[in-house]
């Protein structure tokens, strides 16, 4: 019985590594000797923070992860030219665990190139999350915009919409993100704890304001909604105007008619078309000419781009640990934001 090791987290909030009989291969399923994988300080500590604050749910231990990169060393199926020695990196919840060895359906599977780094694919997944909120956001050459959060996604975020030609000011209130994002390239920031943001942005903006504004962060921000109506462009009949796109996951209460003018507020949902649609996920293609930029596309697309050393990945990455301390990171991100970022799990293997 062949068997690996894989992060799990219990009913308690308890993160753990276990040793577990290895899945079959399912029919368009890819196995990846997995070398890196990746935490999501957003989506998967928000879930381990729910259980540890909720002690009354009951729940078995579930396995986590849904960004890693390895090498192909088997393939079931039609995987699409996908072949064992490939080096990949994988997506999704149903396959792309924390784990040394993985099995991921053949859409969640992409080729990476020999200049970049496993621990640097790795970050394709939550990549492709910023590059629907930029393709949501619709940022065009010239134009002025603000990125609410410097985590990984609001990070990767603004480096995207720099890439399109937009000129970006990001606000975050924790000094090593700064920092980070200054090493990312990402040229203007503001604190927004130490700063007012509104009258800097104002001045980073003028005299047009702002054209979009892209929130990466969770928790309750009808505060920041408010801040971010200040800054954007105003029509001559004095109604608030651009885009508002919400990719973390906040909250924000709206106001009707003139309290909003006419922005147009946005929701950017996941990696891109198929993502979570099985049948997708296990093969089946979407009509290339009705949808454009999928889930696999939008892979694709951050791998060319670290590959081209256009998007900075490396200085997110404040932590590398075996993955038999899965339970240290966890720990690191939940009471230390302001020290770790990007913690990417190294795997060991017996063969």
């Amino acid at each position: 019985m062949l068997k690996r090791q894989v992060a799990v987290f219990t009913g308690k909030g308890e993160v753990k590594m276990v040793t577990q009989k290895l899945p079959e291969l399912k029919e368009n399923e890819v196995r990846i000797k997995v070398h890196a994988s990746l935490i999501s300080p957003g989506t998967e500590i928000f879930h381990i923070l729910k259980f540890r604050t909720t002690p009354d749910l009951k729940m078995a231990d579930t396995v986590f992860g849904y960004a890693n990169a390895g090498e192909i060393i088997k393939v079931k199926g039609e995987v699409k030219g996908l072949k064992p020695g490939m080096r990949v990196a994988a997506m999704g919840g149903i396959g792309a665990h924390h784990a040394n060895y993985a099995n991921v359906p053949v859409n969640m599977v992409v080729p990476i190139p020999d200049n970049v780094s496993y621990e640097q694919a790795v970050y394709a997944c939550l990549g492709a999350t910023s590059l629907q909120a930029v393709r949501r956001t619709g940022p065009e050459l010239g134009e002025y915009g603000l990125v609410l959060g410097l985590g990984i996604v609001g990070n990767l975020a603004a480096q995207l919409a720099q890439l399109s030609g937009a000129r970006v000011i990001g606000w975050e209130g924790v000094a090593s993100r700064m920092k980070i994002a200054k090493q990312c390239g990402i040229r203007h920031f503001v604190n927004f704890k130490t700063q007012n943001s509104v009258e800097e942005t104002q001045k980073f903006t003028a005299p047009y304001g702002a054209d979009f504004a892209i929130f990466a962060f969770g928790g309750e921000a009808t505060a920041a909604f408010e801040s971010v109506k200040s800054c954007m462009k105003v029509s001559a009949d004095t109604h608030i105007m651009g885009r508002i796109v919400l990719v973390g996951g906040c909250h924000i209460n709206v106001g009707g008619g003139a309290f909003s003018g006419n922005l147009d507020i946005r929701a950017a949902s996941r990696t891109g078309a198929g993502y979570k649609d099985p049948e997708y996920e296990y093969g089946r293609d979407y009509p290339a000419g009705f949808v454009q930029f999928t889930t696999q596309r939008n892979l694709r697309e951050i791998v060319q781009l670290i590959a081209e050393k256009r998007l900075i990945v490396d200085p997110m990455t404040t932590h590398c640990l075996p993955l038999k301390e899965v339970g240290k990171a966890a720990d690191l991100l939940i009471d230390h934001p302001d020290k770790a970022m990007g913690i990417v799990l190294k795997m060991s293997h017996q063969d």
